[in-house]
């Protein structure tokens, strides 16, 4: 006589309580969605909000998202917003950080089912994520790209902008470099000039003045190595060590050293020029500083002169004024132009002495350049206009209007 046996249900049964123990389970990877949904309980229902906005990914991408939070609360006091994530951790973070409606949604069936029942009208997304296409899937929607920040880094002159309907950016400087590099793309009628949301809530365009007479404070704030060589901006490595003992050593200068998150995560050499970095500053005791604090506003307060990559720190930058430095990539690095916040007398070779550098970027500041500089990359920087843009933009494609007119938003290229 043979013993029982199980049917496939039994057997899918199994396999999803392996499954859902497995990711459950401390040992899970945190850079994998745990797709611990509430796929079930959300059966049969529908959705109250007109907006979601789809962040797949786990937490180590979660600072691409939490500085829109406050510029999607407003949104939400206007037309109900609802975050979708795949992790539950996520979701979690994001609930904690925002009074947001959030929801974990691992099925794409779930997610149709869904829309099919609720009256949304518009999707935003704060990257490239790959699993973006899961929601991108749905013709009911339309699709606005946010992204997480304004640089000159190649991928915001990226193909994938492509797969929107529209790209909400900070200022003409990105509407130049769409039409430059991206073929067959109308980014005149794709892409709706908001400025900067992100900085409304951040601190950073009411920072207080540095008191005169005060040591310069220089603040060294590098990207991270990047995932491929086109992207490979990070300083730390080729500039890092060399750049942080020359303003150590020259003795005008405090030094607070603001590595990127992610520094070492792709890369052993970067990580060890990293700890490199952190000895030197630590070591030299006094007013210098590693700082790893996720408050920006802090860092930018206590500095006077940037020494940073070709990142979106630089494009937070200019509203202080204050005269910056940006260390020139090497390699296979895609910086892509016109791109005028690189003019050659910003750029740091990394064979340069940077303390003759910072100091010449102070002797030189130029207070009408740094003010052009703001409106071609950022539009206007009043305290609270880009929300204000912002909301209104989303809101008329809620509405089912053209965000540049009172037409129908229609077919946008």
């Amino acid at each position: 006589m043979s013993g029982p046996s199980f049917g496939s249900r039994q057997v899918r049964a199994l396999q999803r309580w392996v499954m859902g123990r497995a990711r459950r389970s401390r040992f899970f990877p945190v850079t994998i969605p745990d797709r611990l949904g509430q796929d079930d309980e959300l059966a049969g229902t529908s959705l109250p909000h007109r907006v979601v906005v789809f962040f797949p990914d786990t937490l180590e991408s979660l600072y691409q998202l939490r500085p829109w939070l406050p510029a999607l609360e407003a949104l939400d006091r206007v037309t109900r917003t609802v975050v979708v994530c795949q992790d539950s951790r996520t979701a979690r973070a994001v609930r904690e950080a925002s009074s947001l409606d959030v929801l974990t949604i691992a099925r794409y069936g779930r997610m149709d089912d869904l829309l099919a029942r609720s009256d949304v009208r518009v999707a935003l997304y704060v990257n490239h994520s790959p699993r973006n296409f899961e929601n991108l899937r749905f013709t009911s929607l339309t699709h606005v790209y946010l992204g997480h920040g304004e640089s000159d880094k190649g991928v915001s002159a990226s193909n994938q902008v492509k797969a929107y309907d529209f790209c909400f950016v900070a200022g003409r400087a990105a509407v130049e470099r769409l039409l430059a590099h991206v073929p067959r793309y109308d980014a005149e009628a794709r892409c709706i000039i908001i400025g900067q949301p992100q900085l409304d809530s951040s601190g950073l365009l009411t920072l207080p003045a540095r008191t005169p007479g005060e040591r310069t404070a220089v603040l060294y704030a590098p990207t991270w190595e990047g995932a491929q060589p086109s992207v490979a901006y990070s300083s730390v490595l080729s500039h890092g060590v060399r750049l942080v003992r020359s303003l150590l050593d020259d003795g005008r200068y405090d030094v607070l050293y603001r590595p990127h998150p992610l520094t070492g995560v792709t890369s052993a050499e970067y990580g060890a020029a990293d700890a490199e970095i952190r000895a030197l500053v630590t070591g030299a005791g006094g007013a210098h500083r590693v700082d790893t604090s996720p408050d920006l506003a802090a860092a930018f307060a206590r500095a006077d002169v940037l020494v940073c990559d070709v990142s979106g720190v630089a494009l937070n930058w200019l509203p202080t004024g204050r005269p910056f430095l940006v260390a020139r990539p090497g390699g296979d690095a895609v910086v892509p132009e016109p791109a005028p916040i690189l003019a050659p007398e910003r750029m740091l070779d990394a064979d340069e002495d940077a303390a003759t550098a910072v100091a010449r970027a102070l002797a030189e500041s130029d207070d009408d350049a740094a003010r052009a500089l703001v409106e071609h990359y950022l539009s206007d920087v009043t305290p609270g206009r880009a929300t204000a843009r912002f909301v209104a933009a989303a809101a008329a494609l809620v509405a089912g209007r053209n965000p540049r007119s009172d037409e129908p938003a229609g077919e946008p290229g």
